[in-house]
């Protein structure tokens, strides 16, 4: 168990790089399986989530070789066995080997994924696709089994548009035979690198950022190493925006693609954050005073769930009532009870959370319960009058590279406590 020391009052200031995107990284790391062959994957994060992936990918007999941000994987001798419940227990995402591994051999046995207990992420928009795709489903003691000789191409209409659901259709239906339309997928950034991916191995996917995707299915000889550079990580991006703001610092955020940043920095320049926005970069200039405004977290490009815990914090200092109404996910609201130790004045209803104003946090011993929660935690305590102790920052890990030395590099002081 690892622990963050975190003063308070921190104004932080200077330069930091977003590194490559975790959610973007990991269906890359699964869609490797479909290729036999090598693939080279650049700006790969340091993420505890991506070695939980690596570690997946050698289970199924892939060679894995990094250095650095650069990650090679050969999957010329990966079969479909069985990944054990630990291993897939370990992250959410592992479900994404599903459809790569159904579409390469027609067959795949894993356990039930994990990750952070923030709602209800159910598998059914992946099954229900599979099958319509030809695949027989199974589903016994805590495993999901799925098989078909060929998948066929077919016409599928996601109900909700799932992020990891169009991800998997996506993967699975480039070796179908026939062409596969799939319509009210995720529109998330993401999607856009992994279908640059999977063309870039042989594939042949369009409408990847829209709400329509269309595949022609390919065989397995058309497919051919490639190499893939990994979009910057918005919610990291995001997260260093929300720091500057917090604690009234001068913040510029390099490797971005500030369009992936819009719904929030719309929010940020409502609340009267300046910012300033360059080709490739944000620079922020907090004065340690935001507006209240209200939040409604939406599928892209709608504001994102994963910047809502970060907003919260932030509006805990904020002038006036501000209410975030969280549709996403029904159990991310964690954070709350951390932040009123801290002494923010939060009252949740359902799905609402009212966020009155208060003048200052105050630093106290905190607990992340989830990765979202966890960094917004930390920025609260880098705004708080005192010192915190964070417990539980390895769900931070999950999806932050070197989060205390950018941050300390930043001006921040924050100590990591090895138990």
């Amino acid at each position: 168990m690892h622990k963050f020391m975190i003063a308070g009052g921190s104004h932080l200031k200077g330069t930091v790089r977003a590194s490559g995107s975790k959610n973007a990284t990991l269906p890359v790391l699964a869609a490797s399986i479909l290729n036999a062959g090598k693939s080279v994957i650049k700006e790969v994060p340091g993420l505890v989530d991506v070695s939980v992936m690596k570690d997946v990918l050698v289970h199924l007999g892939a060679r894995v070789s990094c250095e650095k941000d650069v990650v090679e994987v050969d999957s010329s001798d990966i079969q479909p066995v069985e990944i054990s419940e630990e291993l897939m227990r370990r992250m959410r995402a592992s479900n994404l080997v599903l459809g790569s591994l159904l579409g390469r051999f027609g067959y795949v046995k894993i356990s039930y994924p994990g990750g952070c207990q923030i709602g209800s992420r159910p598998m059914n928009l992946h099954l229900k696709g599979l099958q319509m795709l030809g695949a027989t489903i199974h589903e016994k003691y805590g495993y999901i089994i799925a098989e078909a000789k060929r998948l066929t191409g077919a016409d599928i209409h996601l109900d909700l548009p799932s992020v990891g659901a169009t991800e998997n259709l996506m993967m699975a239906a480039i070796l179908a035979d026939g062409v596969t339309t799939i319509r009210n997928v995720a529109k998330e950034p993401e999607l856009v690198c992994l279908q640059n991916y999977l063309n870039s191995i042989g594939g042949h996917v369009m409408g990847a950022g829209t709400d329509t995707l269309k595949i022609e299915g390919v065989h397995l000889s058309d497919l051919k190493p490639a190499a893939c550079t990994v979009i910057p990580d918005r919610i990291e991006a995001g997260t260093y925006i929300v720091a500057a703001a917090i604690t009234g610092g001068d913040v510029t955020v390099v490797n971005v693609i500030p369009e992936h940043l819009d719904p929030l920095l719309a929010k940020l320049r409502e609340a009267g954050v300046n910012i300033a926005v360059g080709a490739n970069d944000v620079r922020v200039l907090g004065n340690g005073k935001v507006k209240a405004v209200d939040i409604k977290t939406m599928p892209y490009p709608g504001f994102p769930t994963d910047m809502q815990p970060q907003m919260m914090a932030l509006l805990s200092l904020a002038e006036g009532t501000s209410v975030i109404t969280e549709t996403i996910f029904e159990n991310r609201f964690k954070h709350v009870g951390e932040l009123q130790r801290m002494g923010a004045d939060i009252k949740v209803e359902g799905r609402t959370a009212i966020i009155k104003g208060v003048n200052r946090l105050s630093g106290a011993n905190v607990e992340a319960s989830d990765l979202r929660a966890g960094a917004a935690l930390v920025l609260a305590a880098m705004a708080a009058d005192d010192n915190s102790l964070l417990d539980n920052v390895e769900h931070i890990d999950r999806g932050y590279d070197q989060l205390e030395d950018k941050y300390n590099a930043l001006g921040a002081r924050i100590i990591r406590i090895n138990n």
